[in-house]
C-alpha cells in the first residue's frame, strides 16, 4: 500500500487519506499504459476490450475531482487554460478528416487533463513527488518480477533482444516513467524527507531499471532531471560563493555542448548510438513540414492525422518508405492536428508554466524539491523527439498539466 503522507520536519502539503492516494496511484499507473495494454493488446492496436478497461480510471477521476472541487477552484488560471486547449481539441471534430476518431479522443483528453489538473492542487508541496516515487517503487518491483518469472513479457526478444521493458509494451515506455519516479524521489530527498533510506533505495531502482532499457532519451531526460534538481540543491544550501559556481559551471557545460553539437552534431550522435537522421526521423519530419502546410492554421483534427486511412497520412508513409505510427515530434504533430493555433497554446502553456516556477523558485520550488522544474525541462527535450504534446492518455502531458496547477497554487502549505 502507498505510504501515507506525513509531515517532514520543515515542510508538507496537507496530508492526503491513503486510499486517496490508492485511486491515484491506479490512475497514474492506467496512464503509463501498464499491465492492461501487453495483456489486452500485444500488439499495440486499440479495441474495445482496452477502452472498457479505461472506464473505471474515468469514473475515479471524476469522484476524485468532484470531491476535491475546492481543490481544483483555487488553481482556477490554470483550470481555465486547460479548458480552453479541450475546447480547440472539441472544435477540431468540425473540420477533422476522422471526426469519430477525433471526438473519442477528445473525451480522453478532457478526462485525463482534469485529473491532472486534481493532481496538481491536491498533492501540494512535495506530496506529488513522494506519490510519483511510492509508484515507481511498486512498477519497479513488478517489472523485476516480470523480467526474472515471466522474461517473454518483460524481456524483449528480437529487435532489442535482451532489453528489460518490465510491465510495459517497449523499453522506451519503461525508461521514461522509471525517468520520471527517480526525479521524484530525488525531489522528494531535497525537499526533506522524513524517510530518506527509502526515498534514496527508489531513486536507485527506477534510474537502474530507467539504464537497463538502453533507452537514449531516457538517459537524457534521467541526466536533465536529476542534474537539474542536485544543481538546484546544491545553490539553495551553499550559500552565494557555491551558488555563483554552480551557474558558471551550468553555463559553461551549457555551451561547450551547444558548441560541439553544432560543430559536428554527426559524432554526438553516433556517440549515442544514432545516425544523423535520428534514425529517420528528419525524414519524417521534412514530409510532416509539408503536410502541415495545407492545413497551416487549424491542422486536420485533434488524433485524426494518423489513421491507417488518411490519406495525408499514407502519403508520407509511402515516401518515407516505413509505416510511420507519428511524427516523432510532440510539437510537429500538434502542429497536423491543431495547427499553428494549437501549437501556440500548447507552447504558450508550457512556457508559462516554465517561467512562473521560475519566479518561485526559492519559495515553492524548494518545499516540493525542485520537482515542476526538473520535470518541466524533461518535457520540453522529451517533446522534440517523441509525440507527448496534448496527448488524451500519456503520462508526460499529464504531469506537465499538474506542473501548470502547482504554477499557480499560491495558497501557502501548511507546517508542521
Amino acid at each position: 500500500m502507498i505510504q501515507a503522507a506525513k509531515p517532514s520536519s520543515h515542510n508538507e502539503a496537507d496530508a492526503v487519506p491513503v486510499w486517496e492516494q490508492c485511486a491515484a496511484f491506479y490512475v497514474l499507473m492506467m496512464l503509463t499504459g501498464a499491465l492492461i495494454g501487453p495483456v489486452l493488446a500485444p500488439d499495440q492496436v486499440e479495441n474495445t476490450a482496452l477502452r472498457l478497461f479505461w472506464l473505471p480510471s474515468y469514473a475515479v477521476t471524476a469522484g476524485l475531482c468532484l470531491l476535491r472541487w475546492r481543490d481544483l477552484l483555487r488553481v482556477w488560471p490554470a483550470v481555465g487554460l486547460v479548458v480552453l486547449m479541450a475546447l480547440l481539441a472539441f472544435a477540431s471534430k468540425y473540420w477533422s478528416i476522422d471526426p469519430e476518431t477525433t471526438q473519442r479522443r477528445v473525451i480522453a483528453l478532457c478526462v485525463n487533463t482534469a485529473f491532472a489538473t486534481y493532481l496538481g492542487a491536491r498533492y501540494r508541496g512535495v506530496a506529488l513527488p513522494r506519490l510519483l516515487a511510492m509508484a515507481g517503487l511498486w512498477m519497479g518491483v513488478l517489472s523485476v518480477l516480470f523480467v526474472v518469472l515471466l522474461p517473454h513479457i518483460g524481456v524483449h526478444h528480437g529487435v532489442n533482444d535482451g532489453l528489460w521493458r518490465g510491465i510495459w509494451y517497449e523499453k522506451n515506455q519503461m525508461g521514461l516513467v522509471m525517468v520520471a519516479c527517480a526525479v521524484g524521489s530525488a525531489s522528494w530527498l531535497a525537499a526533506g524527507s522524513n524517510r530518506p533510506k527509502l526515498a534514496v533505495g527508489i531513486l536507485v531502482l527506477c534510474s537502474g531499471l530507467a539504464l537497463a532499457t538502453a533507452s537514449k532519451t531516457s538517459l537524457v531526460c534521467l541526466m536533465l532531471g536529476l542534474g537539474t534538481v542536485l544543481a538546484l540543491a546544491v545553490m539553495r544550501r551553499g550559500g552565494p560563493v557555491l551558488t555563483i559556481i554552480t551557474i558558471w559551471c551550468g553555463v559553461v557545460v551549457a555551451g561547450l555542448g551547444w558548441w560541439l553539437w553544432t560543430t559536428d552534431s554527426a559524432a554526438i550522435l553516433a556517440l549515442l548510438g544514432k545516425d544523423p537522421t535520428l534514425t529517420g526521423r528528419t525524414d519524417i519530419w521534412a514530409a510532416v513540414g509539408r503536410a502541415s502546410e495545407q492545413h497551416p492554421a487549424l491542422g486536420y483534427g485533434y488524433n485524426a492525422f494518423w489513421g491507417k486511412d488518411s490519406v495525408p497520412a499514407n502519403w508520407i508513409r509511402h515516401s518515407t518508405g516505413w509505416d510511420v505510427p507519428s511524427a516523432h515530434h510532440g510539437w510537429l504533430d500538434i502542429l497536423l492536428e491543431l495547427g499553428w493555433t494549437g501549437a501556440l497554446l500548447a507552447g504558450t502553456v508550457t512556457a508559462l508554466s516554465v517561467l512562473i516556477h521560475l519566479l518561485r523558485m526559492g519559495g515553492y520550488g524548494a518545499r516540493e524539491g525542485w520537482w515542476s522544474l526538473a520535470y518541466l525541462g524533461i518535457f520540453i527535450m522529451l517533446s522534440l523527439s517523441e509525440s507527448v504534446v496534448m496527448t488524451a492518455q500519456n503520462l508526460p502531458w499529464v504531469l506537465t498539466v499538474a506542473a501548470l496547477a502547482r504554477a499557480f497554487d499560491k495558497a501557502p502549505l501548511n507546517r508542521s
